[in-house]
């Protein structure tokens, strides 16, 4: 079974059986107890083996790997940042100023997804912190938790996979041959990471044509939009704006410093300091957002001690609130990351690379398209884009090393990922998402998927039109490839509002 197609088939029963029975927990841990099963019979270990590979080498290995306790830390300290501004009134205060300066639910929408744009350091922290900050603001014009939980997940990864200043971009690089300039395939790569870049066309574009489709479309319309009355109506709060604004921009520029910091940028020992991309590219994000969550969450309490707007005792009592209302993203994080661990321990990645291997000579032309759906399905049933990444890239450096087909297939690679990890329940950031929206985990993925498959569906057709045009240049087979997509992207979005608007007659 190691190394074969059944080395996939824990991960997909577990999304099969999420997808269908609305219940995330016990379908990840059957998955789970799948995958040791099978890697028992592989090996003939018996009831022990088997017990130890999903106790000690699958829950206790990955809840002791020390970049997934750093997520951990983070999300609890987050959890009581979030606990310590509302409590505080800064929440409600934020909420009262966004009545007055944002008029309508569409404004709402975009001021989500401007925010998701500008937090392009790393997907976690932008998932909980532009939860945090804007579901005040559209709970107050009717926007839903699933159209939240999907605006703070399309601009999480999408946004991180094409900012050259980002943990991703950082993870990208690391996973480049020595002696490659990582960095620089990045940035080369960028225009050609066709499904995030349409993610974000395409979020716009819907929020300003005003309609939705798929499941999406009956949570909206059960949030009717609230009258004058109700929106205008402040809440009584002693807190102010400063009060959430300042410790989220505290909790940014430290988790920043800490991440560059993890990084080696106040390293002296060489010399002189490192540069601050290639800090990035050397950072441990875990460490570096644990480090800023530390720092910020400090301040918090001391700041809000000294506004005498709470007292010590209550900043206290904020913390076990916040670590509460993060368990279910916790819970879910745990068997994700175990289920991730045992469908590595099968081999998925030896299987996937062998699949690429073999088609790279006689399908020359369509690899681009083949690589990004290859990338979506593993990053899908593995819920980890950069799993995918470390499986795929060294390939596409290897069987490519010089010519346009290289970024091509370096940029299929890294939008197939974050696609199949942009649709994926058991994928870290869609869970981060619902736990920052507040939503159902389940609701989120349902009514995530038509988005995403449709912008997958379209990135597809670019890559085709890419790699048949490829020899024409890599600036020619760009311009070819998104004035093709552009007009399937758009016309798809006037047909879908006009088959939505038919259905409400």
């Amino acid at each position: 079974m190691i190394g074969t197609f059944w080395s996939l088939v824990p991960a997909i029963v577990a999304i099969v059986l999420a997808l269908l029975t609305k219940e995330v927990y016990s379908s990840l841990f059957i998955g789970i107890v799948i995958g040791a099963v099978f890697f028992a019979i592989d090996g003939g270990l018996g009831f022990t083996g088997f017990m130890n590979q999903l106790v000690g080498d699958g829950f206790v290995s990955n809840l002791a790997d020390s970049g997934n306790v750093g997520i951990l830390i983070f999300l609890v300290l987050l959890g009581g940042m979030v606990a310590l501004m509302n409590r505080a009134g800064g929440s409600a205060a934020f909420g009262n100023w966004a009545k007055k300066h944002i008029k309508t639910k569409v404004g709402a929408q975009a001021a989500t997804i401007v925010l998701g744009m500008l937090i392009f350091i790393d997907d976690y922290f932008n998932c909980l912190t532009v939860g945090s900050v804007m579901k005040p603001v559209t709970d107050k014009y009717g926007v839903s938790k699933e159209k939240l939980a999907y605006l703070i997940d399309a601009t999480a990864a999408p946004i991180c996979i094409i900012a050259p200043v980002s943990s991703w971009a950082a993870a990208v690089s690391g996973f480049v041959t020595e002696g490659e300039n990582g960095i620089g395939l990045f940035i080369t790569a960028i225009p050609f990471n066709f499904y995030a870049l349409l993610t974000l066309i395409m979020m716009f574009a819907m929020v300003f044509m005003r309609f939705e489709y798929g499941e999406m479309s009956t949570y909206e319309k059960a949030l009717t939009v609230m009258s004058e009355a109700g929106v205008n109506e402040e809440v009584e709060t002693k807190g102010k704006v400063i009060d959430l604004i300042l410790p989220v921009v505290v909790l940014i520029v430290l988790c920043v410093l800490g991440m560059i910091y993890s990084g080696g940028f106040f390293d002296q020992e060489s010399g002189d300091y490192h540069n601050f991309v290639l800090a990035f590219s050397d950072c441990d994000s875990a460490v570096g957002l644990s480090l800023g969550s530390f720092g910020a969450i400090i301040f918090t309490i001391i700041y809000f001690v000294c506004r005498k707007v709470l007292t010590f005792k209550e900043t206290m009592e904020c913390i076990p609130d916040g670590f509460k209302a993060m368990v279910p993203a916790i819970l879910i994080l745990t068997l994700a990351w175990t289920l991730n661990g045992i469908t590595a321990t099968l081999g998925a990645d030896v299987y996937v690379a062998g699949l690429i291997e073999k088609s790279a000579g006689s399908l020359k032309l369509f690899l681009p398209a083949i690589i990004f759906i290859i990338a979506c399905l593993l990053s899908f049933a593995t819920g980890t884009s950069w799993g995918t990444f470390g499986i795929l890239i060294p390939i596409c450096i290897m069987a490519f090393p010089t010519g346009a087909i290289r970024i091509i297939s370096m940029s299929a690679c890294m939008a197939g990922s974050v696609c199949g990890d942009h649709c994926s329940p058991i994928s870290d950031t869609t869970i981060m998402a619902s736990a920052g929206a507040q939503c159902n985990h389940v609701n989120h993925v349902s009514t995530q998927l038509p988005y995403a498959v449709s912008a997958a569906a379209i990135s597809f057709i670019g890559y085709i039109v890419a790699g048949l045009t490829m020899n024409l240049g890599i600036v020619a087979a760009g311009i070819i490839s998104w004035a093709v997509i552009l007009v399937v992207q758009f016309a798809f979005l006037f047909f879908m509002k006009a088959r939505q608007a038919k259905k409400a007659e």
